[in-house]
């Protein structure tokens, strides 16, 4: 990945599941990404959930109808919005915990299920001083499933 921070807007590789693992934190079951593209530094990045019916939350979510949980949507785009930040800062601060400071706006239009690839598209709206606010949307094959604003702060070492 980047030695150093990047201008914003900076065009970055796409990532596949060892490099997100390398970027945060989360290991299985709380990780909730398969890879990231469309990565611009400050700005963008899409995130990637392969959704199987191993997932370990459809055994009760529900039995006989297996729904991802929308919370655990929420926090795949928070991912997404982690991998942006840490990967724009560069290999310095690479494996520093991301922590949620609130979500509003949430809305969920339709139910996800196994079998769905789950494109979570987040964008930076502001920072300061650590502190970042994003807008997520989660679709599936074009059609929106969830959608959130969330902040978080980055709790480098």
């Amino acid at each position: 990945m980047v030695e150093e921070e990047l201008a914003p807007g900076t065009p970055m590789p796409d990532l596949d599941v060892t490099d997100v693992m390398r970027i945060i934190p989360h290991r299985f079951p709380m990780l909730m990404l398969d890879g990231v593209t469309g990565l611009r530094a400050f700005e963008r990045a899409v995130g990637i959930k392969n959704v199987t019916i191993n997932e370990p939350f459809f055994g009760g979510h529900f039995p006989g109808d297996p729904i991802m949980p929308g919370v655990l949507t929420i926090e795949a785009m928070a991912q997404t919005a982690a991998v942006l930040v840490i990967a724009s800062m560069g290999k310095g601060v690479e494996g520093s915990p991301v922590y949620f400071m609130s979500v509003d706006r949430a809305r969920f239009r339709r139910p996800i299920r196994p079998g769905h690839q789950l494109r979570l598209e987040v964008q930076l709206l502001r920072s300061r001083l650590g502190v970042y606010r994003f807008e997520g949307r989660a679709t599936i094959d074009g059609e929106l499933a969830t959608e959130a604003q969330f902040g978080a702060k980055l709790v480098a070492g």
